[in-house]
């Protein structure tokens, strides 16, 4: 099934295909097919849209077609509204819209407003008006504040990893920002799970929306290996790896920022290109180091769990992780950067003595059945320890304490 048959105008039609076939994209996606033709018709949706599944074009296309059908305004109105819980994927929206909006005869003007970052540069932006903004809750509200943009005209509000802004505790910030938003407006809601507090957000600001789902047909096909390792050898044992022409662009994950810049500096000194990301980065750097690992000036990208969800590298072959996930609902959004959009991938979990039971819990969960397996030349030497799940249920790792993450978790839960 082409993109011209999801109901996309023939004015904009051309324009968006050329789009489309110059950054790559084939045949729509399962949620593509399913969320372009409803959102054309100005229906409110709740799709359950798993990372990798092609949802962000859902939304952009049929934006796109809205802003190139409305005639032009100065200053420019505000008339779509996208909101993220990561300035990662804020980023990443935003570049979208620039890139399919690229061949229309007019594109529209994208503000990308994120914390992190001083406020004022994106107040400038905002000066004449924007067509589309993209936004975390927090910094848009700060705008608000500013009298910077107003929402009384928005006409799309887009709610993209629905649950991960409820998972970060945004909870309050969009209750605020839906009261400033009028109540007669086309919402979208995508989310990779539906826990209690989504299907409140639905019932509460959608008008009869339709559901989709598109979760069986978009799982990624990620090929899954554990290797045992101890602790200390982990390096040793990423540098062997690094040696496989395969791995020519690799994301490794770590459970901290102090390891990230560690672990940086130890590939850095043995001439691997490398760069950590994580959040005490300014945003120009975080930027530069993401567009450096996308153009293959980057080897490695070391990342915290603030990349989880927010990470798009066309093609991307391999994810590691270097030490498991706090979590076990966060494995499936770090492998889920590789084997996107139709892809292969692989997805490489080292495992030491004190994680076993920590990695056998994350098997459970996500209905795995994978022993980790030996390399040879780093046969373990540490003995295996149990290694028992944290009091609030989330399986974190004993002997940390509760991070902020693990606390929503839990509150979630009691409120469900």
């Amino acid at each position: 099934m082409p993109f011209s048959t999801l109901g996309l105008s023939s004015g904009a039609l051309p324009a968006l295909q050329r789009a489309l076939r110059q950054a790559g994209y084939g045949a729509p996606t399962p949620i593509q097919r399913q969320a372009v033709p409803v959102l054309l018709e100005g229906r409110d949706v709740v799709a359950l849209a798993p990372t990798g599944s092609g949802k962000t074009a859902a939304y952009v296309l049929p934006a796109l077609q809205r802003f190139f059908s409305a005639p032009p305004r100065k200053p420019r109105v505000l008339r779509q509204l996208v909101l993220v819980p990561t300035r990662e994927l804020a980023l990443q929206v935003a570049d979208v819209f620039a890139t399919l909006g690229r061949e229309l005869p007019r594109q529209p003007r994208v503000v990308c407003a994120v914390g992190g970052v001083s406020i004022n540069p994106q107040m400038m932006a905002l000066r004449g008006g924007a067509d589309v903004v993209v936004a975390t809750p927090g910094r848009l509200l700060d705008l608000l504040a500013h009298n910077a943009l107003s929402l009384r005209h928005v006409q799309l509000l887009v709610l993209d990893e629905a649950d991960r802004l409820l998972e970060l505790g945004f909870g309050e910030e969009l209750r605020q920002i839906l009261a400033e938003l009028p109540t007669r407006r086309q919402t979208a809601l995508f989310s990779a799970t539906f826990p209690g507090q989504i299907e409140a957000l639905a019932a509460a600001g959608l008008r009869a929306p339709r559901r989709l789902q598109a979760v069986a047909q978009a799982q990624p096909d990620v090929e899954q290996r554990a290797i045992r390792v101890d602790a200390g050898r982990r390096g040793e044992l990423l540098l062997s790896l690094l040696d496989d022409p395969q791995w020519r662009q690799v994301l490794v994950f770590v459970g901290s920022i102090r390891e990230g810049d560690r672990l940086a500096g130890v590939l850095r000194k043995r001439g691997i290109g490398v760069q950590a990301l994580h959040g005490e980065l300014s945003q120009g750097r975080r930027v530069r180091a993401l567009q450096a690992f996308k153009d293959g000036e980057l080897q490695v990208l070391v990342a915290t769990d603030v990349a989880a969800r927010g990470i798009d590298v066309a093609g991307l072959p391999v994810v590691v992780n270097y030490e498991l996930p706090r979590s076990p609902v966060d494995y499936p959004h770090r492998i889920g950067r590789t084997g996107r959009a139709g892809g292969k991938g692989l997805a490489v979990s080292f495992v030491d003595a004190a994680g076993l039971a920590h990695w056998r819990l994350i098997c459970k969960r996500n209905g795995l059945q994978l022993e980790p397996a030996v390399r040879p030349g780093f046969e373990p030497m540490d003995t295996a320890v149990p290694t028992p799940r944290v009091a609030d249920g989330s399986g974190g790792i004993k002997g940390r304490r509760p991070s902020r993450k693990d606390r929503l978790r839990a509150a979630a839960a009691a409120a469900d």
